[in-house]
């Protein structure tokens, strides 16, 4: 009602009943251009952008001129911003917390302020997934001497005894107590007859071995120590609309939205539309390889599209991607991503749309689709899309989707032009760029020792190791003496001594987080574990390893191919189903292991599967960490070393003395091909979708108050009402003056949002630990930041108490900042409270790249807390840049070619800026210090919508007084 284009509303073609619109037959001469050309040329990611624009359009929130833009894509492209509609949001616990906080609070204020709160909502279809909960406090089937990273003392706990057959113990094969004397490898396999709903066995004797008791105490532990955030989510399920909760162990986030909220083609009430998904966690972009158009926003922003807004972008370049050739049969799909991410980096595709082309198309399935477009936040781009086409068609089939509704998934995407067709006579759409990778050319790499982006062919990782060692400390050095470079520590283990040397593997992590949904890999993984445990293989008993399938789908498959527990004789047992190591949520490593590596200095590694290695990211003693696919994290850890040529030295030593070399135990394409025949069916989605359904016991029996109103609970030190709209008004202030403020932090480059808010482990010596302290919590109980997010004291005291923070005034890296006024060296929080008791705002310097890595909104609520009043910086990451005007903090950037040096800057002085009363985008604003310097900086509000809710006070104030 009241859209400004003639109806363009059709019946589907053999399905009357099902309606939608036809964006290609609006009537009118101006449209004319969409029946003649664009349906051909617009590349597909743009023309869901246009068919959202009109079916939305109210001339207030998305205008007519915002459709007639994104249809002169070609003209427009980064010139002008559109607002865009996604279907649905999607949140993972430790973003989704303070996200449905803020809607308690909203609650709570609107009631205040003489509103409604009943009304208060979520506008759009909201799935939470609580995934990001899950620490390792167990793995290997054995209690680990670490109760939780929060700290504490060890304390050994015992195991429930396992029934065993009267017979002797097998070769430390845990849950089975059988007789050994039949051959390792006689388990029935992925060549067995029965493959559906097969039961975890032993590989020595074919007996059914229980669920992994790893599972089940981690499990405990997790609904032990997060009972007050689950009651509180229980809560937000049961009182506000349009919003579904996914209780814990059921999946990641990102995999369960690829494997159950996924539509492709939404139908409400007999409407259709294209499925699109904006969500808070940065591996939203994978379901782009279903053929969905989705990517990660700050949850700040998110809040707004629950609540019916719109999320605004730069109308992007959209690059074509081209894949030519065939897949060599040694690279994995982790091979292809990184490859695809390092030429995409060197194409500068930052803040732009990738979509993929070409002949190489119809060679990946969809899971290596969505494994290639899970890593596209890694190279900068917005979102990597794959268009729908036949071998998505045949993937949804294999998942078990009705008939029915796939023949009107398929009738429907071909009638608004959205499905691809994989012909070579077929006609591509014309892109801003076109980048071409030859699939044939790509072999195995890893990824590190520090970055994501830094690739080594894995035939050179020794080489590479060795230079790192050398060279100077930066983004890949560690700058070690030469004389110090053989250096072997000593230590004892269980009874036994090993020596550490530099490289030596530490944790090995097996995580389907870059391999959501994909059984190549991971079943390569349990292919090679298998042939290594047949060869007489072992690992170290000093390596922290572990496997963490995104969801019960995953383990499923292993199991059912027969390959799990061979992963679970060399260690990697099931620890759950989260995000655990690659978010820092590792249990820490054996004492003595700790001690030896700080004893000798030893550049110990870590070794995983996932998309996140920054330093000390995974523990604090653990400073090289590389990426790999899952088999080759097997082989790793069976190495024991990163500082091993895998083409010419063995893996070690098998059965009868035996070198075994990794060419002797990789699994063929052959082999891994009828594995996923056999073991990835229909049945499989079936049953994992009945179970996320019917949630776990621990869940249904989870007792949650049902009042309009969240309880608060004044001594809750998990859920608190934050105070971000204690200033409530129905008319905002004009943006205020910042008077002589002092710089809290000068910062340098590539400053990411770990840095800023860190996700992982509360130290001791912190504020937050202070803090827990005085309320009786002892470390044990600590938790970690990122399941404390629904408390604002705890993230405003963690916020900036990374122990890598690098600070100019400190000179070295740790949490740390100066207060001027007095000249003390505080921690950050501790500068900043007392700059507010003082009446002193704040500022931060910053370099190139500033909010660098996984969108977090906590990293701009946090600052915000501190008293911050604008980032002054070279240049942002585009999410993070949001994020602050989003809560109301001004991203201010130097002209190009100047930074805080090129100005003569200290950082020791105070600034002062004035913000004219009227707002313009990227407008130039003076600054003046207390030296008498006077220099101009560029405001970074894109358009007017930003500058409404920075004057606003942030978007969550902006919302609100909606409801008044």
């Amino acid at each position: 009602p009241g859209s400004p284009y003639e109806p363009v509303i059709e019946a589907l073609e053999n399905h009357p009943q099902k309606k939608f619109y036809n964006v290609w037959k609006l009537g009118g001469a101006k449209y004319e251009l969409c029946v003649l050309v664009l349906p051909d040329t617009l590349p597909y990611s743009i023309r869901v952008l246009f068919e959202s624009s009109v079916r939305n359009c109210d001339g207030f929130l998305v205008r007519e001129t915002d459709a007639m833009n994104i249809l002169d894509w070609k003209t427009k492209q980064n010139r002008v911003e559109v607002p865009f509609c996604p279907a649905r949001v999607v949140l993972q616990d430790f973003t989704g917390i303070p996200a449905m906080v803020d809607f308690a609070a909203m609650r709570e204020a609107v009631r205040n302020a003489g509103g409604d709160p009943v009304k208060v909502n979520p506008a759009c279809p909201t799935d939470l997934t609580v995934d990001h909960s899950l620490q390792i406090d167990f793995s290997k089937c054995a209690i680990q001497n670490a109760p939780n990273p929060g700290g504490g003392e060890a304390r050994p706990a015992r195991l429930s005894p396992l029934r065993a057959p009267r017979k002797g113990p097998c070769r430390g094969q845990p849950g089975c107590r059988g007789p050994c004397g039949s051959e390792p490898g006689r388990a029935s396999g992925p060549f067995s007859a029965q493959i559906e709903n097969t039961p975890i066995l032993c590989p020595f004797h074919l007996q059914p071995v229980p669920e992994p008791e790893t599972v089940l105490k981690n499990q405990e532990m997790e609904f032990g120590r997060n009972r007050e955030r689950l009651q509180f989510f229980k809560w937000s399920s049961k009182v506000f609309k349009n919003i579904t909760i996914i209780p814990p162990e059921t999946g990641m986030a990102h995999q369960v939205n690829l494997e159950y909220l996924s539509r492709v083609v939404f139908e409400v009430e007999d409407f259709l539309y294209p499925d699109s998904v904006v969500g808070t966690d940065s591996h939203t972009t994978m379901v782009n390889g279903l053929g969905i158009l989705g990517w990660g926003v700050g949850g700040i922003e998110t809040e707004g599209v629950m609540l019916g807004m719109p999320v605004t972008l730069t109308l992007p370049e959209v690059v074509g991607c081209e894949l030519t050739g065939t897949v060599s049969p040694l690279a994995t799909s982790i091979d292809i991503v990184l490859s695809i991410t390092k030429l995409l980096r060197q194409a500068e595709v930052a803040g732009k749309f990738v979509e993929f082309f070409g002949s190489g198309v119809s060679q990946l399935s969809v899971a290596d689709r969505t494994t290639i477009a899970n890593m596209c936040p890694e190279y900068g781009a917005i979102l990597s899309f794959f268009p729908v086409d036949n071998v998505t068609l045949k993937h949804l089939k294999h998942t078990g989707l009705d008939t029915a509704k796939l023949e009107i998934m398929e009738a429907y995407l071909k009638a608004v032009k959205l499905f691809r067709n994989d012909e070579s006579s077929s006609r591509e759409p014309e892109y801003s760029q076109v980048v071409q990778v030859s699939l044939s050319s790509i072999i195995p790499y890893v990824s590190g020792p520090k970055r994501s982006q830094d690739r080594v062919a894995v035939n050179n990782l020794k080489s590479d190791f060795q230079a790192c060692l050398n060279e100077k400390c930066g983004v890949k050095g560690f700058q070690v003496a030469a004389e110090k470079q053989n250096d072997t520590v000593p230590v004892q283990y269980e009874g036994n001594e090993y020596k550490l040397s530099h490289g030596c593997v530490v944790i090995a992590a097996v995580i389907s987080c870059t391999n959501n949904c994909n059984p190549s890999v991971m079943l390569a993984a349990g292919l090679l574990a298998k042939k290594a445990v047949e060869a007489g293989l072992v690992v170290k008993p000093y390596i922290r390893t572990s496997l963490s399938p995104g969801s019960g789908m995953v383990t499923h498959y292993l199991s059912s191919s027969g390959v799990l527990p061979y992963l679970s004789k060399l260690g990697f047992e099931v620890v759950g189903y989260g995000c655990s190591t690659c978010v820092g949520n590792t249990a820490p490593l054996p004492e003595a292991i700790r001690n030896a590596i700080k004893q000798g200095d030893i550049i110990a590694c870590g070794v995983l599967s996932g998309t996140k290695n920054f330093e000390g990211r995974l523990c604090d003693c653990v400073r090289a960490n590389y990426l790999a696919s899952p088999p080759l994290v097997v082989a790793y850890a069976i190495a024991g070393t990163v500082s091993i040529d895998l083409e010419t030295e063995p893996l070690g030593t098998g059965f009868n003395g035996k070198s075994i070399y990794l060419r002797d135990i990789w699994p063929t394409r052959k082999e891994l091909h009828t594995v996923e025949e056999e073991c990835v069916i229909s049945s499989m989605f079936k049953e994992l979708k009945e179970k996320m359904e019917k949630g776990n016991k621990r869940w249904n029996l989870l007792e949650a108050p049902e009042s309009t109103l969240f309880p608060w609970d004044s001594k809750s030190t998990y859920i608190r009402c934050p105070s971000f709209f204690d200033k409530l008004a129905k008319e905002p202030d004009s943006p205020q003056a910042v008077e002589n403020a002092h710089v809290l932090l000068y910062l340098g480059d590539c400053v990411t949002t770990d840095h800023i808010s860190p996700a992982g482990s509360i130290a001791r010596s912190s504020a937050a630990a202070k803090y827990l302290t005085s309320k009786g919590l002892t470390p044990r109980e600590f938790n970690s930041y990122g399941a404390r997010r629904g408390n604002d004291a705890v993230m405003t005291r963690g916020t900036f108490a990374n122990i890598k923070l690098l600070n100019k005034f400190i000179g070295k890296p740790a949490p740390k900042t100066i207060h001027f006024p007095s000249g003390q060296t505080l921690d950050v929080f501790e500068a900043a409270e007392l700059y507010q008791k003082e009446g002193i705002p704040v500022i931060i310097l910053a370099g190139k790249k500033y909010g660098l890595g996984s969108s977090r909104d906590w990293a701009a609520k946090g600052p915000f807390l501190l008293g911050v009043k604008a980032v002054l910086a070279e240049s942002y990451e585009k999410v993070h840049r949001s994020q602050l005007i989003g809560i109301g903090i001004a991203p201010l950037q130097f002209h190009p070619g100047e930074n805080p040096s090129t100005l003569g800057l200290t950082g020791r002085e105070q600034f002062s800026i004035l913000f004219p009363p009227e707002l313009s985008p990227r407008m130039t604003l003076d600054i003046k210090t207390s030296t008498g310097k006077v220099f101009s900086v560029i405001a970074l509000f894109e358009n007017n919508m930003e500058i409404t809710l920075y004057k606003c006070g942030g978007s969550l104030n902006f919302v609100a007084r909606r409801f008044l």
